[in-house]
């Protein structure tokens, strides 16, 4: 029977292969999966704070600040002021940066590709769906959850 817990662990297991998998396919380019999704993110939308772009990659701010002031330092990004928001800072890829992400994203294609064939379109839409729905319920505080199950207890009993 597939309890939560058996979930869990299955998400981790996938999880930590495709970490394991991506590390290795980055780290004779000196980056690692975790870095390479904020470049990932910023490529598809530059100049957002670190507040948004820790959201975005659903980490914590902090170690996202960490790794973009060690990819700061390698001339990958930039990070300036925020020009309405003194508190923030704008991250935006560097024309290294963003040629950096061009041939590492070359690089792990192979590995898209074996991903991508584990499934049927349909099927791969479907764990689309499922994994946003598990992000989704997951970043939602208990008391919310709470309330939520309620809503729809109410909605289906009536």
């Amino acid at each position: 029977m597939a309890t939560g817990h058996y979930i869990a662990m299955g998400l981790r297991a996938a999880y930590l292969s495709m970490h394991r998998q991506t590390n290795s396919y980055l780290a004779r380019h000196r980056m690692t999966a975790d870095q390479f999704v904020l470049l990932a993110l910023l490529a598809e939308q530059d100049g957002v704070t670190q507040r948004q772009l820790a959201q975005r990659a659903s980490s914590d701010p902090n170690t996202v600040r960490a790794m973009l002031v060690l990819l700061e330092n390698r001339g990958l990004l930039a990070r300036r002021p925020h020009p309405g928001d003194g508190r923030a800072r704008r991250v935006t890829l560097t024309r290294k940066g963003r040629r950096a992400y061009d041939r590492l994203w070359a690089q792990i294609k192979p590995l898209q590709r074996r991903l991508s064939a584990l499934f049927e379109a349909d099927e791969a839409e479907t764990l689309l769906v499922f994994l946003n729905r598990i992000s989704e319920a997951m970043a939602q505080p208990e008391r919310e959850r709470g309330r939520l199950r309620s809503v729809t207890s109410a909605a289906v009993n009536s």
